[in-house]
């Protein structure tokens, strides 16, 4: 049964738009916040050639909300592969022109929402053109979205914080109230310092979600990620969030405890991933802690499932201890 449980879902990637096909099985009253900061790949092409903001996590999160034919979603994801337009995404191209023939990004994403169908409401959290940086620990200071995620060989030094120019953005109108009306708060999944943590740098974003009245979740990642999270713990995860908000900002934390299979370890150390340990008395100082077998492969890649994830979400909101320290 579909019920009026308000979502609002924080984040961006393939992390954010996993899960929302998952939560649309169970509200339509979803709301997603998604980060414009990429600059990489095709977003990075059209944000660099028309000057508009990046529209990959939008058009994602989009795809998955659609409750259009099917056929929608696999065209609105459907890639190039040959000529001038290789690596674009024809949603990529259809929300360009929409961004052409509306007075904001914004508009433009509530034209492209309501053609495709969605359940539910996509918002971009700023009309701004943020540009994101990360502080290391050894004081260098890495520009651009894309190059944040980059492994590099030798001696490793991690991201202290991650900062946006210009500081404090302006959000989009709705997604402060979206927050603070909301009964449930999701952060993540997705990648920590490039889709989760841009969001919470946007001016009133974080005194919102503690204004806010809803059960506040983290999904913490299954795997780590080269370059941004090597060799964190799901505690290093939560930490790295309550930097750049406030301590306490998660009331319950969802790890994955389902074995990996030994091969795709092996696949994904070669890349520079591992799997996030779960420290979980660390994570019982702040947060209530909820694991569960949360893992889809498909094509070699782990995933989360997001039926049981979303299933979790929901029963949490409803019931606070349903899974409490499991």
């Amino acid at each position: 049964m579909i019920s009026d449980t308000r979502v609002v879902a924080i984040g961006g990637g393939t992390g954010l738009s996993t899960m929302l096909k998952g939560l649309k099985l169970h509200t339509h009253n979803i709301t997603a916040v998604v980060t414009v900061a990429d600059d990489g790949g095709s977003s990075g092409i059209l944000r660099a050639d028309l000057g508009m903001l990046a529209p990959g996590d939008v058009r994602n999160c989009v795809s998955a909300l659609s409750e259009v034919d099917p056929v929608m979603g696999d065209l609105l994801n459907f890639r190039f592969k040959d000529g001038s337009l290789k690596g674009h995404s024809l949603g990529n191209l259809f929300l360009a022109a929409l961004n052409e023939t509306s007075s904001s990004f914004d508009e433009a994403v509530k034209k492209f929402s309501r053609l495709a169908g969605v359940v539910g409401t996509v918002y971009p959290v700023t009309n701004e053109a943020v540009t994101l940086s990360a502080l290391l620990e050894n004081g260098t200071v890495i520009e651009g979205e894309s190059h944040i995620g980059v492994h590099h060989d030798g001696p490793k030094t991690g991201i202290v914080k991650v900062m946006v120019n210009p500081e404090k953005p302006k959000p989009v109108e709705g997604v402060i109230k979206a927050i603070e009306r909301a009964d449930i708060i999701v952060l993540g999944p997705g990648s920590l310092y490039t889709s989760i943590i841009p969001n919470l740098l946007v001016d009133g974003v974080v005194d919102a979600i503690k204004k806010s009245k809803a059960i506040k979740i983290f999904v913490c990642n299954i795997m780590s990620q080269a370059g941004e999270t090597e060799g964190y713990t799901v505690n290093d995860h939560l930490e790295a969030i309550e930097r750049h908000s406030y301590e306490g900002i998660a009331d319950i934390v969802i790890a994955n405890n389902a074995i990996i299979p030994e091969s795709l370890k092996i696949k994904y150390a070669s890349e520079h991933a591992h799997e996030v340990e779960i420290d979980a008395a660390k994570v019982l100082k702040h947060s209530r802690l909820v694991q569960g077998n949360l893992m889809l492969v498909r094509n070699d890649k782990i995933r989360h499932n997001f039926s049981r994830l979303a299933r979790a979400i929901m029963r949490l909101g409803s019931d606070v201890n349903y899974f409490e320290n499991k």
